[in-house]
Protein backbone atom coordinates (compact mmCIF):
# COMPACT_ATOMS: atom_id res chain seq x y z
CA UNK A 1 0.00 0.00 0.00
CA UNK A 2 2.56 2.74 1.19
CA UNK A 3 4.94 1.23 -1.74
CA UNK A 4 2.40 2.98 -3.91
CA UNK A 5 3.05 6.35 -2.67
CA UNK A 6 7.03 5.88 -3.31
CA UNK A 7 6.82 4.40 -6.85
CA UNK A 8 4.27 6.91 -7.88
CA UNK A 9 5.28 10.72 -5.94
CA UNK A 10 1.80 12.08 -7.73
CA UNK A 11 -0.07 9.96 -5.99
CA UNK A 12 1.07 11.69 -2.88
CA UNK A 13 0.44 15.10 -4.44
CA UNK A 14 -3.21 14.36 -5.05
CA UNK A 15 -3.75 13.54 -1.17
CA UNK A 16 -2.10 16.27 -0.24
CA UNK A 17 -4.90 18.51 -2.24
CA UNK A 18 -7.48 16.40 -1.24
CA UNK A 19 -6.73 16.86 2.16
CA UNK A 20 -6.74 20.76 1.92
CA UNK A 21 -9.88 20.90 -0.01
CA UNK A 22 -11.34 18.88 2.33
CA UNK A 23 -10.32 20.66 5.55
CA UNK A 24 -9.35 24.17 4.04
CA UNK A 25 -6.02 25.59 4.44
CA UNK A 26 -6.81 27.95 7.48
CA UNK A 27 -7.82 24.47 9.56
CA UNK A 28 -4.79 22.58 8.81
CA UNK A 29 -2.31 24.99 10.48
CA UNK A 30 -4.32 25.02 13.67
CA UNK A 31 -4.97 21.39 13.73
CA UNK A 32 -0.82 20.68 13.85
CA UNK A 33 -0.32 22.91 16.18
CA UNK A 34 -2.92 20.94 18.32
CA UNK A 35 -1.47 17.58 17.62
CA UNK A 36 1.98 19.12 18.10
CA UNK A 37 0.60 20.52 21.80
CA UNK A 38 -0.76 17.32 22.48
CA UNK A 39 2.48 15.72 21.48
CA UNK A 40 4.32 17.64 24.08
CA UNK A 41 1.59 17.08 26.83
CA UNK A 42 1.92 13.67 26.50
CA UNK A 43 5.53 13.40 26.48
CA UNK A 44 6.12 15.35 29.47
CA UNK A 45 3.32 13.31 31.36
CA UNK A 46 5.56 10.06 30.29
CA UNK A 47 8.64 11.76 31.64
CA UNK A 48 6.60 13.12 34.86
CA UNK A 49 4.90 9.09 35.75
CA UNK A 50 9.05 7.84 35.14
CA UNK A 51 10.26 10.11 37.56
CA UNK A 52 7.45 10.09 40.43
CA UNK A 53 8.42 6.74 41.86
CA UNK A 54 12.11 8.02 42.29
CA UNK A 55 10.90 11.67 43.60
CA UNK A 56 8.48 10.41 46.22
CA UNK A 57 11.05 9.22 47.92
CA UNK A 58 13.03 12.06 48.22
CA UNK A 59 10.40 14.98 48.61
CA UNK A 60 10.65 17.37 51.34
CA UNK A 61 7.23 19.04 52.82
CA UNK A 62 7.91 22.19 51.49
CA UNK A 63 8.60 20.24 47.31
CA UNK A 64 4.50 19.45 47.81
CA UNK A 65 4.03 23.53 48.14
CA UNK A 66 5.95 24.02 44.86
CA UNK A 67 3.84 21.60 43.23
CA UNK A 68 0.34 23.93 43.22
CA UNK A 69 2.03 26.19 41.15
CA UNK A 70 2.32 25.69 37.32
CA UNK A 71 5.21 23.84 35.54
CA UNK A 72 7.18 25.85 32.68
CA UNK A 73 5.48 23.44 30.23
CA UNK A 74 1.74 24.38 31.82
CA UNK A 75 2.61 28.37 31.41
CA UNK A 76 4.20 28.03 27.95
CA UNK A 77 0.65 26.77 26.77
CA UNK A 78 -1.34 28.90 28.74
CA UNK A 79 0.66 31.69 26.65
CA UNK A 80 0.01 30.12 23.14
CA UNK A 81 -3.43 29.36 23.75
CA UNK A 82 -3.52 33.00 24.11
CA UNK A 83 -1.58 33.56 21.35
CA UNK A 84 -3.62 31.75 18.98
CA UNK A 85 -6.56 33.26 20.55
CA UNK A 86 -5.58 36.73 19.66
CA UNK A 87 -4.57 36.17 16.08
CA UNK A 88 -7.82 33.95 15.68
CA UNK A 89 -9.71 37.16 16.53
CA UNK A 90 -7.85 39.08 14.89
CA UNK A 91 -8.36 37.41 11.72
CA UNK A 92 -12.25 37.31 12.18
CA UNK A 93 -12.24 41.25 12.58
CA UNK A 94 -10.01 41.57 9.51
CA UNK A 95 -13.04 39.48 7.53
Amino acid sequence: MFRNLVDHPWVLVILVVLVIALFGSKRLPDAARGLGRSMRIFKSEVKEMKNDGKEETTKSPTASALDSEPTALEAKLAAEEAQAKAASEHQTRAS
